[in-house]
């Protein structure tokens, strides 16, 4: 009987080690690039014969000594369908492939995000029947080291039943190519909400920058439980540095509590977002309280908390009295207070935040924090106690560089394509000027993997979003993030959609995703399929000073520079002089040129325009109806001058 079953085992044992294996990447539906070489790799059995057959071409290779194997089909013009066979101990035929155009669609949330959650959603997933369309989901995945396949995936075909999950901006560019090109279109969709650019850049990439290469050693080359582990120790190690004592929530049924000692608690500044101070990016549970002092006029009146927002969830007392309780991490926290809670002299406000992903904390205008009388309001804005009493320990994609360039990214090359989309950036707006060296050298690692020269790689540059209240006096992360996208166009066969106009300031995540998609596919139609059209809004040239004016040049300005709403009045222009305070400024059109003055600046020298986390009024465009980039005539130093990635060790 024992040799019974080991003969059985054996035989599965030859039978398994025997089977030609294909990446996911490789399966029916597919689409391969027309007019360049194909690659096609698998794995079989050390030293194997492999066949190829497709369309009219047959190719044979040798596995190499690990059993992995390519070949190069030659080129295709676009068609299908055709099989794709693979032989080998056995055989694969992979079914329904296409020819045509493929694009990696990649980035953050804004890619991820999904046709259904688009403007007129219903309507367009209606007009979804186009079986030419084809789009491959890349399922989420992180690792420590480079990988060999995808976690999982599958290619679908373009459907009612099928797009609502696709990529929207992606989607919405292949649909406008394919009403012009009438040829197959497929799209890889690689991302993954929330993410940093060095989590999509290899390590070797790292190692032969002069300006990451000292970040990346410090980085272990493990797998990602070894890495977990290190991760768990550092950020652990960090909080007990930061507050003297361990993560614990031993004594927290006493939190809430008047008469609760709280002299041992260090400090942070609030309202912010805890990411951005000393606790740093950890999920958790954080104690925070604040002691106020009231007259016993002001402890008998009636009041209202008002606590600001609270990221996620907040569970809020006074002087140990339950008062209120929110899981809406965007809704303003308005608590009555009941009569009889306040007390005259000292009194105890304690919070218990529970931070499920993303920021934490206490956020918002410090306008909304306080504690609001008949008469008057005691603001709350400033230093409070807090206590991390649980910290939820996962490696993010954001935890380590290259993650998911290893997970997401590698499996994917050497596959044939013609370009790359990219939306992306709104999770680097703190190191925006880093960004400038970050982006560029992650678009030229991509392209120095695939060996397929320098492909199109068009992006999209961030939106308004009114994250920080930013603009010209106080700084504005996310117009020095617009502006690194915009130097990156200095990088060959590279293009930019501006999307000023169709953001929404209260909202990461616009969704008019379709006008994102044309204007994607407006830059692909003229650089790479010949069909030439204005692909672009003005971007600045160059400025010239005369008297109290400036005057402005730009490229891309189509048939003429124009307003959004054909008025006289050019919104988001702003002047300044050699002090550097910047004034809001009449600007003018003539002789498409932009001349900008204001009669508060005498010996004017710079000009800024849109330079605001919300940039929504600015009206600038051509009379293609492309907005104009962002942008600012000076090199002065900005407010993420000195913020670099770091990683925890």
């Amino acid at each position: 009987m024992k040799k019974y079953i080991i003969f059985i085992f054996l035989i599965f044992s030859i039978m398994a080690s025997a089977n030609v294996r294909m990446p996911l990447l490789f399966s029916d539906g597919m689409v391969l690039q027309r007019n360049k070489e194909i690659p096609v790799w698998g794995f079989a059995d050390a030293n194997e014969k492999v066949e190829v057959h497709f369309n009219k071409q047959i190719k044979t290779i040798q596995a190499d000594k690990n059993g992995k194997w390519m070949i190069k089909l030659s080129a295709e013009k676009a068609g299908g369908p055709f099989e794709l066979i693979i032989t080998g101990k056995n055989k694969i035929i992979i079914k329904d492939v296409l020819v045509g155009e493929v694009w990696i669609c990649s980035g953050q949330s804004n890619m991820e995000f999904q046709v259904f959650k688009t403007k007129n959603s219903e309507k367009e997933i209606a007009d979804s029947n186009y079986p030419m369309i084809r789009h491959f989901g890349v399922a989420q995945d992180l690792s420590g080291l480079p990988k060999e396949d995808l976690k999982a995936g599958k290619w679908q075909v373009s459907n009612k039943e099928n797009v609502g999950n696709f990529t929207a901006v992606g989607y919405y560019f292949a649909k406008k190519l394919y009403a012009e090109l009438k040829i197959p279109i497929g799209i890889i969709n690689t991302s993954w909400g929330g993410t940093n650019v060095e989590t999509w850049t290899s390590r070797e990439a790292f190692e032969k920058s002069n300006d990451f290469k000292a970040m990346i050693a410090d980085v272990p080359q493990v797998n990602i439980d070894a890495v977990f582990e290190v991760y768990k120790k550092s950020v652990l190690d960090n909080i007990k540095k930061v507050q003297g004592f361990d993560v614990t929530m031993e004594n927290e049924n006493q939190f809430a509590a008047f008469s609760f000692n709280d002299k041992n608690w260090p400090e942070i500044k609030v309202p912010s977002l805890w990411e951005n101070q000393q606790i740093g990016n950890i999920d958790g549970v954080v104690w925070m309280r604040k002691t106020i002092t009231l007259t016993a006029e002001q402890a008998k009146s009636e009041a209202v908390l008002h606590l600001a927002k609270v990221d996620d969830e907040d569970i809020t007392y006074v002087n140990g009295v339950e008062v209120g309780t929110n899981k809406s991490w965007e809704a303003l926290r308005v608590y009555k207070i009941p009569a009889g809670t306040l007390k005259e002299g000292k009194n105890v406000i304690s919070v218990r935040i529970a931070d499920y992903s993303g920021g934490g904390g206490i956020y918002g205008d410090p306008a909304d924090l306080k504690i609001q009388f008949k008469d008057n309001n005691i603001p709350l804005e400033g230093l409070w106690k807090f206590n991390v009493v649980q910290v939820k320990i996962a490696v993010s994609p954001n935890s380590y560089p290259s993650l998911l360039y290893n997970a997401m990214v590698n499996p994917l090359v050497p596959y044939a394509i013609e370009g790359v989309l990219w939306y992306q950036g709104e999770a680097n707006v703190w190191r925006a000027k880093q960004y400038k060296k970050a982006f560029p050298l992650m678009i030229t690692d991509w392209r120095t993997k695939w060996k397929q020269g320098n492909f199109p790689f068009y992006f999209v540059q961030l939106s308004t979003f009114n994250e920080f209240n930013g603009n010209s006096k106080v700084g504005s992360r996310w117009a020095e993030l617009r502006e690194a996208q915009t130097e990156t166009l200095k990088l060959p066969n590279t293009g930019m959609a501006v999307t000023t106009d169709i953001g929404n300031a209260k909202d990461i995540h616009p969704t008019n995703k379709q006008d994102v998609g044309l204007r994607l596919a407006a830059i692909a139609l003229n650089n790479v399929y010949n069909k030439k059209q204005v692909y672009s809004g003005p971007t600045y040239k160059s400025q010239e000073i005369k008297g109290n004016q400036i005057i402005l040049t730009f490229n891309n300005i189509g048939s003429g520079l124009s307003t959004s709403d054909n008025s006289l009045n050019i919104k988001g222009f702003e002047i300044a002089g050699a002090d550097k305070v910047f004034h809001s400024a009449k600007a003018i059109i003539k002789d498409n040129k932009i001349i900008v003055s204001s009669d508060e600046v005498k010996n004017p020298v710079a000009v800024h325009y849109g330079w605001a986390d919300d940039d929504t009024e600015i009206n600038l465009f051509n009379k293609e109806k492309f907005p104009a980039s962002p942008f600012r005539t000076d090199n002065w130093e900005m407010i993420t001058a000195n913020e670099t990635y770091k990683v925890s060790k």
